[in-house]
């Protein structure tokens, strides 16, 4: 099993949580592509978001380079949004990934998106199969995984919304 096997599950596990959030509540997505005058309705919201949530299902299910490698390509156009949101300028409150939680644009978004994005890469460069292949050919190691990538999603979760909060909240304070 490839040492990226842990973190490549996170990042794909995200991947499906954020895409199944934009699914049900499409709302503040549309808001935010339409504040950077992008095309914007609820159905085409739906539509990427249902693809989102496949990618991330079959990069974990399925596996192999092009479905990594188109992970990380997300992951990147997701970085490419946000830079352009902070560029512009515009007052986007959120981009609706986790949910309708205040999370303004920040660089840390961009650095976090690069970061899963090079995961996703590494997955592409040494993986060429299911992830949960051979997962849990020893419990003890499988169970250990499923567990260490599940903390990792709450982490990166929390580093999404909780970071440019926290960055907000001192610009305030030194204003």
């Amino acid at each position: 099993m490839p040492a990226v096997t842990g973190p490549a599950l996170a990042v794909a596990a995200l991947l499906v949580l954020a895409g199944a959030q934009k699914l049900l509540d499409p709302t503040m997505t549309v808001g935010a592509l339409r504040a950077l005058r992008l095309p914007a309705s609820p159905l085409l919201v739906r539509a990427g978001s249902a693809a989102e949530l496949v990618l991330g299902a079959a990069a974990i299910a399925v596996g192999g380079p092009v479905l990594w490698a188109l992970v990380a390509a997300s992951y990147l156009a997701f970085a490419a949004f946000v830079a352009a949101a902070l560029r512009s300028g515009t007052p986007i409150g959120t981009c609706g990934c986790f949910g309708r939680e205040e999370t303004p644009p920040h660089p840390s978004h961009v650095a976090l998106n690069v970061a899963v994005a090079v995961v996703a890469v590494a997955a592409a460069a040494t993986t060429s199969g299911p992830l949960v292949d051979g997962l849990f050919d020893d419990v003890g190691t499988g169970v250990a995984l499923v567990v260490s990538a599940t903390v990792t999603v709450g982490l990166l979760y929390a580093a999404f919304v909780e970071l440019p909060r926290a960055a907000a909240a001192a610009h305030q304070q030194r204003l």
